[in-house]
């Protein structure tokens, strides 16, 4: 009783000479953007995403848009951001500051008829979400104009000189400059408008510069354009060509009516190959070509004939059939962390390739990823959800560096790479658990289901960090990706099924730097949501090419 006496005095005595201060730290909730759509969003080339690229690392959002619609006062149809954020615009962007919301909407028929969410997007526009903290996004909006211009016997692309309002159009020496069929005309774009439209008449006379009045779809004042058509010596057809690892894209201009003629060999080879018809196509005067079916790290040579005109022969190599490093999961090592064993997925003195979380769970619980010779082969990855005292621990292995801040994970995503596989091909097993680990509200829903694996992957620009203190996740329309694949389960499955997952391509002509692959016992682990008892056993990882 003495003693307890004591220890209160004591700590009364200490508290009264103390200046009590509010050093209680803010939570960590980002605020983010995590939807955004407008009038007249179209993809940024053809063939490519139409929805908006959200960066929550750089706190970005980029998007398109067309010619239909006017930039200085462009109207936001989605905005989504994070449940507790409040949204505060950028003042000066806004047509009407106090009535544009301040929380999100998923469309503005959702919103009252006072509400106003047309911007200037002319320049690019921040919006802060506000938390505990702020945090400061930069939306950007591009728009696109297609000015298309096809006329008979066009050579090439008209030259377009938007600041001098001015075009320059070839055409072959046996067409007459007073007599020209127009096809298209789109000198405001598609939505544009063309006083006079050559379009309406059988023949238009281009012998001297001709003026046209312009202008675009949301205004009515229209400004003067002059147009100059010359003579040229047809060069046959021009092109540039893009290749993958089987296949490959050919793309240029030709003459306007001409149709070409594709041919190709591996280099050394005698004899040429022509293309099918139905793999090129020709729209005005450009055209396009697919090879297919060819070898991994190859030199083709291939020509395009005109009217049985040969054109230059020239080159291109197909990307190698990169394999996946340590994909059977055999090269393993390991160290003493404390009383424990950390595991690590690469042999002794080897540069690793793939990591783990172990670095994070070993001096507490052990490794939770961990070799195993319940395999398909050799040895297999053996991935384990544990409840670490105080928060999950998912079993976890991925391509990339894994590093600790304070008892927080960083991912560092990504090794480098620069070819292009179609699929993911891998053999798993799982037990499932039902999730009763759960650290946020908003995956309450979860309680009681069964929890999934997960096995994600991507091809990128950049590198990716995700700090787990922060609830990051990876953002598979984050500007980077150029393609993306995902597998998930909440079933048991008890013994090895092999699986093939494709890579979904966003864009066919960009070249990645990196390759993340992430497999998971917990599909939200990152979240600390899961069942502590899950398990996933992976093994004979490797890349497809076709």
């Amino acid at each position: 009783m003495i003693k307890k006496l004591l220890y209160t005095t004591l700590c009364l005595l200490a508290l009264h000479g103390c200046k009590i201060e509010n050093d209680i730290p803010y939570p960590i909730v980002e605020g983010n953007i995590t939807a955004f759509e407008v009038e007249g969003q179209r993809a940024g080339e053809e063939g490519g995403n139409v929805q908006a690229a959200i960066s929550t690392q750089n706190r970005t959002v980029t998007l398109y848009v067309d010619d239909s619609v006017d930039l200085s006062e462009l109207r936001i149809t989605r905005l989504g951001i994070s449940e507790e954020a409040e949204l505060l615009p950028d003042s000066a962007s806004c047509k009407d500051y106090n009535h544009f919301p301040r929380e999100g909407f998923d469309s503005v028929d959702d919103l009252p008829l006072s509400m106003d969410t047309r911007m200037d997007f002319t320049r690019p526009v921040h919006f802060t979400l506000r938390t505990y903290q702020d945090y400061d996004w930069t939306v950007t909006v591009t728009q696109i104009i297609d000015r298309e211009i096809v006329v008979e016997n066009q050579i090439g692309n008209p030259v377009i000189d938007v600041h001098s309002r001015s075009v320059i159009i070839y055409v072959s020496p046996e067409q007459e400059l007073d007599a020209i069929h127009v096809t298209t005309f789109n000198l405001g774009g598609a939505h544009g408008k063309v006083v006079p439209n050559p379009e309406e008449y059988d023949t238009f006379d281009f012998s001297t510069p001709q003026e046209f009045y312009v202008s675009y779809a949301w205004e009515e004042a229209s400004y003067p354009w002059k147009v100059y058509v010359y003579h040229q010596e047809s060069s046959g057809a021009t092109g540039d060509v893009f290749a993958r690892v089987t296949t490959a894209e050919l793309s240029g201009t030709i003459q306007n009516g001409k149709t070409p003629v594709v041919e190709y060999k591996a280099q050394g080879e005698s004899s040429w190959t022509a293309l099918s018809a139905s793999a090129v196509t020709v729209n005005g005067t450009s055209y396009s070509a697919s090879f297919s079916g060819l070898s991994a790290g190859t030199v083709y040579q291939y020509r395009v004939s005109v009217d049985g005109v040969a054109g230059e022969e020239q080159t291109f190599t197909t990307a190698p059939a990169t394999p996946l490093e340590n994909g059977g999961f055999e090269d393993w090592s390991e160290e003493k962390a404390g009383t424990q064993t950390l595991y690590n997925p690469w042999a002794s003195g080897a540069t690793s390739f793939w990591s783990t979380g172990n670095g994070g769970s070993a001096p507490f619980i052990g490794s939770i990823t961990t070799p195993t010779n319940d395999a398909v082969s050799g040895t297999a990855a053996h991935l384990q959800s544990r409840w670490a005292a105080i928060k999950l621990a998912a079993g976890n292995i991925f391509t990339g560096d894994f590093a600790l801040d304070g008892t927080n994970g960083v991912l560092a995503l990504g090794r480098e790479f620069a070819t292009f596989p179609s699929a993911l091909r891998f053999s798993y097993k799982y037990k499932t658990s039902k999730v009763n680990r759960i650290k946020e509200d908003r995956f309450e829903y979860m309680r009681n289901q069964n929890d999934s694996c997960h096995v994600y992957f991507a091809l990128t620009t950049a590198k990716y960090t995700i700090r787990t203190a922060k609830g990051d996740s990876f953002n598979r329309h984050d500007p980077s990706v150029i393609a993306y694949g995902e597998f998930a389960s909440n079933q048991d499955q008890p013994t090895y099924k092999e699986m093939e997952v494709p890579f979904e391509y966003y864009d066919r002509k960009k070249t990645p730097s990196y390759l993340i692959i992430v497999c998971s016992s917990s599909k939200y682990g990152d979240f600390f949501t899961g069942g502590d008892s899950s398990e996933m056993f992976i093994d004979e990882m490797e890349l497809v090419y076709e």
